[in-house]
């Protein structure tokens, strides 16, 4: 079939399989073209088909030639119909790693349920004894939560008071004014349990109980921080409450790993176009100014930029981990140089439809979000036909 994309709103309803590969490749061509990696050498990703998750799986397999587990959920390919990216991703990756016979096998499923974890327990255990780094990087807006049974939904929210502040339709480069009512404490809530930090410590009191985390183990989540003029909706809404969340539950977690001197870190990472980011409202105009002023300065990272950064020169196997006085990683040291943020807040106030085409790097974030659901790569003919019909390989 010929695959075209299909829009609605902030997501793609189609992938195109041949660009999914090409991102796949790309991200790989770039870790090659780096100093070989010291790291680690059996690596579980929980969030592994997309973003940071993807780009994670990838340095560790082409930078420091790991073993890697993956772990989605995803949606296969049915004739006529593609499969999500993520989909394609995986299987790219997967054959990817074969060629460079590495080995790679990856899980389909819900990461919130206890099957899941069974699951990636037992295959741990049946082919690489233990794994010696844990990378949690799941983006669900639903959880089902595997103890209660109760689906719980987050919410983008402020907190206290209705935010109103601006966003740009990325589609059409229109600068409009938004307001958002603020979170009831039930959304609160929900948004804590469904991105806070309660699932990574089931995933790492199950691996540690099975037995199947190595000495020195490590494990890492992501999170975000970002600027004063994205804070009202973001760090300081309820996104943040479930931020600082997963950040608490970093401390509890190293304390539970003391056992195996292990240890738990928070890498709070740079804001990039990802699925999620498009559906916040204020991020992408953000973004598109944050894009034009860090290209211009030639510090502007993608998802494996950033990840091979921070492989390479924060999470180091061996030495001293550089972190904040939160005893966090900040991999967004680039993003929040004061220079930046001073011309960014400075650029905010002067933003409307017409001075953006000159302030922002919209095209940039077009060409981002097109390439997620592999749309928009060069070498690509999209006019031609591509088979839908996809398989990872190591999914049966």
């Amino acid at each position: 079939m010929i695959i075209a994309p299909r829009m609605r709103g902030f997501i793609c309803l189609t992938a195109h399989p041949d660009g999914s590969r090409q991102n796949v490749k790309n991200q790989i061509h770039y870790v090659q073209q780096q100093p070989a990696l010291d790291s680690y050498k059996k690596v579980l990703v929980i969030g592994a088909s997309t973003g940071f998750g993807l780009a994670s799986r990838i340095t560790a397999a082409f930078g420091s030639g790991a073993a890697t587990i993956g772990v989605f959920f995803e949606k296969p390919a049915s004739p006529g119909k593609t499969a999500s990216p993520g989909w394609y991703n995986a299987a790219a990756f997967e054959e990817e790693a074969a060629q460079k016979g590495l080995y790679a096998k990856s899980i389909n499923g819900d990461a919130f349920s206890d099957a899941i974890k069974q699951q990636t327990i037992d295959l741990i255990k049946q082919d690489l004894g233990q794994v010696d780094c844990v990378v949690y990087s799941l983006a669900s807006p639903v959880r089902l939560h595997p103890k209660t049974g109760v689906l719980h939904r987050s919410a983008l929210k402020p907190i206290g008071k209705t935010f109103t502040n601006k966003t740009v339709d990325f589609h059409t480069g229109v600068v409009s004014t938004i307001s958002i009512e603020p979170a009831t404490e039930e959304d609160i809530q929900n948004t804590i349990t469904v991105m806070g930090g309660e699932d990574w410590q089931m995933w790492m009191d199950a691996l540690l109980e099975a037995g199947v985390l190595a000495e020195n183990a490590v494990t890492v989540a992501y999170s975000y921080i970002g600027p004063e003029v994205t804070e009202a909706v973001y760090r300081k809404g309820t996104i943040g409450r479930a931020k600082d969340h997963l950040e608490a539950t970093a401390d509890v977690i190293t304390e539970q790993l003391k056992s195996i001197n292990g240890k738990a870190y928070i890498s709070v990472n740079k804001a990039l176009v990802t699925q999620a980011s498009s559906a916040i409202p204020v991020i992408p105009l953000y973004i598109s100014l944050l894009y034009k002023l860090m290209k211009s300065k030639g510090t502007h990272e993608g998802c494996i930029e950033q990840m091979y950064r921070l492989f390479s020169e924060r999470l180091v196997k061996s030495g001293e981990v550089p972190t904040d006085k939160e005893g966090r990683i900040r991999i967004d040291d680039w993003e929040m140089d004061a220079e930046i943020q001073a011309e960014i807040a400075k650029l905010w106030e002067q933003s409307d439809t017409e001075s953006l085409v000159g302030f922002g790097d919209l095209e940039g974030y077009r060409n981002d979000f097109l390439n997620l659901f592999g749309f928009g790569y060069k070498e690509v003919d999209y006019d031609a036909e591509a088979n839908e019909l996809v398989d990872v390989p190591s999914i049966k």
